[in-house]
């Protein structure tokens, strides 16, 4: 009787822990609709930090502190030589000594130009063209216009910010014209960014995912992230369901598609026969969503379920229509809408529930503490097996996670996250066949955690030029980081229609075959 009740007060206390969670959710939602900042949730986990350091010998310098030589990196503008004033008699000259000293050079600059008109003799009145560097149709030029764009969309500037600081240096410009150079006629931005996800997915192996809010003219709304170490794509609509993050995978096309895929797709999600061998007969292709609803209604499919499931079938066709491998990894934080394709989890959102978790006593304390330990032993050996893949120890490292998620402790919180992860064992342990797929999703996390800085300066976008520019630039900026090119550069660049910075699909299309290349040679023949 005595255990039964402890079992009773236990459980009792696990929907206890639930509630409170729930509440201080519900309090940081509400604290975020007044205006006010919620309470920080913050769950470390230990998966990834870094080993602590060895103790340094006698003598030994801390590494990185040795001195590097920084002016090798200067670009020198300008070289200036100082001789020596008044040598005294008899003096000899041994050279120079070089001292250097960076300056930033910020000052407003008001050109103006005096046209020259004529007639011509059958009578064209004529007007004498602009210097090429003078954008058409602006009066302000392409370094003031990629100074706005750069502290609006790197720096997170806001625009009464940006409108105040112009004003200091002395730039004349109204709250509306700043507001039309960060969100009107974009569309060589727009078409670049179009450009990246399909380069982005052409070339990868796996690609990371993740969404976040993003509020739009007083409405909820998400933004979905996809990227990996040579892109990132920002896509914002009012859903994060599959669907929608199937329509973002797809890009620019708006073709629905009946392919081996699709068939599979409905096979796994156990529709009928006669259903899947109906949507097979006939057209397979079709052009975009009005033709696909038509042809939904022809064959009298008309219950929700049934809609979206054949739906998310066609879209994923269309994805592998596109080229995109049906063998491509999804990795993301084990959402629903992104279990597509060839799916991996994160460890890190794995064993996060128990960092969270709340003891009840000591007993429960070194429970979790335990469990926590063996998770980190056994992703440390992960870790060892995808920088240097053994096939012998596949069969070892599966059945120890089996044997982590079977066991069964005095607290029923810790055996139902290790239930989950039993779920998940196929995904968890996706880096044993996939050694290239990363562990954890925190680079996606950090893709978006920008994005996440702007939406809590801004709040919420109001047009939908604004939403789309918002997106357009975010994919931008974190592809130009991840490929090396100075955002600065690239906004100069495209602002003065150079187009000495290489168009950004391209460079991820080279990289992407100079990593293949690379490791192709690594294995030996």
């Amino acid at each position: 009787m005595v255990e039964a009740l402890l079992a009773v007060i236990r459980a009792q206390q696990d929907r206890i822990v639930e509630f409170e969670e729930t509440v201080q959710r519900l309090c940081g939602e509400i604290a975020m609709l007044k205006g006010q900042k919620p309470r920080p949730q913050i769950a470390p986990s230990r998966l990834e930090q870094p080993p602590p350091r060895p103790p340094l010998a006698e003598g030994q310098k801390r590494p990185g502190s040795q001195k590097r030589p920084k002016n090798a990196q200067l670009t020198i503008t300008q070289e200036i030589r100082i001789p020596f004033p008044d040598p005294p008699a008899g003096s000899v000259s041994k050279g120079y000594e070089e001292y250097f000293v960076q300056e930033l050079v910020m000052r407003a600059e008001t050109t103006r130009y005096l046209r020259e008109r004529i007639v011509t003799a059958d009578g064209q009145s004529l007007l004498a063209p602009l210097p090429a560097d003078v954008l058409p149709g602006q009066h302000f030029g392409p370094s003031l216009i990629s100074h706005i764009l750069h502290q609006y969309h790197n720096n997170h500037v806001t625009q009464p910010l940006l409108q105040d600081e112009l004003a200091q240096h002395g730039i004349t410009i109204s709250a509306g014209q700043i507001n039309h150079l960060l969100t009107e006629d974009k569309e060589i931005f727009h078409e670049e960014k179009a450009e990246l996800l399909p380069a982005g997915l052409a070339s990868a192996r796996y690609i990371q995912v993740d969404d976040t809010g993003a509020r739009h003219q007083g409405k909820n709304g998400y933004c979905t992230q996809v990227g990996n170490e040579w892109f990132a794509y920002f896509a914002s609509a009012d859903s994060k369901s599959r669907l929608n993050f199937l329509e973002v995978l797809r890009g620019e096309h708006r073709d629905y598609v009946i392919n081996e895929v699709a068939v599979a797709y409905w096979q796994k999600y156990a529709l009928s026969k006669a259903l899947i061998a109906s949507l097979s007969e006939g057209p397979t292709h079709f052009v975009d969503a009005a033709a696909w609803n038509a042809r939904l209604q022809t064959l009298g499919i008309s219950g929700s379920r049934l809609v979206r499931i054949t739906t998310e079938g066609a879209l994923l066709g269309s994805l592998i229509a596109q080229g995109v491998s049906p063998d491509l990894v999804v990795l993301s934080d084990g959402a629903g809408q992104f279990t597509i394709l060839v799916h991996a989890a994160c460890w890190v959102h794995a064993e996060r529930p128990l960092a969270r978790m709340i003891p009840h006593n000591e007993e429960h304390r070194l429970a979790i503490e335990r469990v926590r330990q063996q998770i980190g032993e056994l992703y440390q050996d992960l870790k060892r097996y995808r920088q240097q893949p053994q096939p012998a120890q596949v069969p070892v490292l599966t059945a120890r996670f089996e044997a982590l998620c079977a066991q069964r402790t005095v607290y029923p919180s810790i055996n139902n996250v290790l239930h989950e992860m039993h779920e998940h064992q196929a995904d968890l342990l996706r880096v044993l066949s996939r050694p290239e797929v990363p562990l954890h999703n925190n680079a996606s996390e950090s893709d978006i955690r920008d994005y996440v800085k702007k939406r809590k300066i801004s709040g919420s976008t109001r047009s939908d030029d604004g939403r789309r520019c918002r997106d357009t630039f975010a994919s931008l900026k974190k592809t130009c980081r991840k490929l090396g090119i100075r955002f600065w550069d690239y906004l100069q660049d495209r602002v003065r229609g150079l187009g000495q910075v290489p168009r950004l699909a391209e460079v991820i299309r080279q990289r992407a075959a100079e990593s293949t290349a690379g490791k192709a040679e690594a294995v030996p023949a």
